[in-house]
């Protein structure tokens, strides 16, 4: 993948802001991993989102490039956890971040009708993956299309925060090391609580 997206410094900011993402309650699908741990009256949500920084036609264009990013193959993706609720909330807190996205949807629409004569939510879905490719694939990229290149960079990073830090995400890692209790769980080793069993550590 190509592109420069958000700086590496900035992503323990970005995941700090998540956890107070969580404690927004007009999320209608994105959840916090650790949502379930806390007030139970957190869990109830709108039938709907309403978007608090893009337009309904720029929050249906950034739900669909998330969709694309993540998609649902077998497992759900980034619309079935509501990513895009957490991107425009994130937009919404950061007005540094404000600028290049909206310059990056305008741009987008405007590349579109320049190549296909269409907006970008009007195009195809193969058309739509077509016009993305030399935005997201180094090997791809063209000359002229850099703004278009970072704007999906940044894009798809915030795609990716926002996908791993929900609670559809977070299952998806399937880690057991990064599973969630609301208590410790109990070793399953009863008959042998010193693990004798267990072969010597490698010194």
């Amino acid at each position: 993948m190509a592109g420069q997206g958000i700086q590496r410094r900035e992503v323990l900011r970005i995941l700090s802001t998540a956890a107070v993402a969580a404690q927004f309650p007009g999320f209608s699908k994105w959840a916090f991993a650790c949502g379930h741990i806390g007030n139970a009256a957190l869990q109830i949500k709108p039938a709907s989102y309403n978007p608090l920084f893009f337009t309904p036609e720029e929050y249906a264009t950034v739900e669909r490039l998330t969709e694309i990013i993540i998609p649902s193959d077998g497992t759900p993706g980034a619309k079935e956890a509501g990513v895009a609720e957490f991107i425009d909330f994130m937009v919404a807190s950061d007005p540094e971040t404000q600028y290049p996205l909206r310059t990056g949807l305008v741009w987008l629409n405007a590349h579109s009708e320049r190549t296909s004569g269409k907006k970008f939510n009007d195009l195809h879905a193969d058309q739509q993956m077509v016009l993305l490719e030399p935005l997201g694939f180094k090997g791809k990229a063209r000359s002229g299309e850099e703004d278009g290149q970072k704007f999906f960079a940044l894009v798809r990073e915030y795609t990716v925060t926002g996908f791993y830090t929900s609670e559809l995400g977070f299952k998806e890692l399937d880690n057991p090391a990064l599973k969630l209790y609301s208590e410790s769980p109990e070793c399953p080793h009863k008959d042998d609580r010193e693990h004798r069993h267990l072969a010597p550590a490698n010194s």
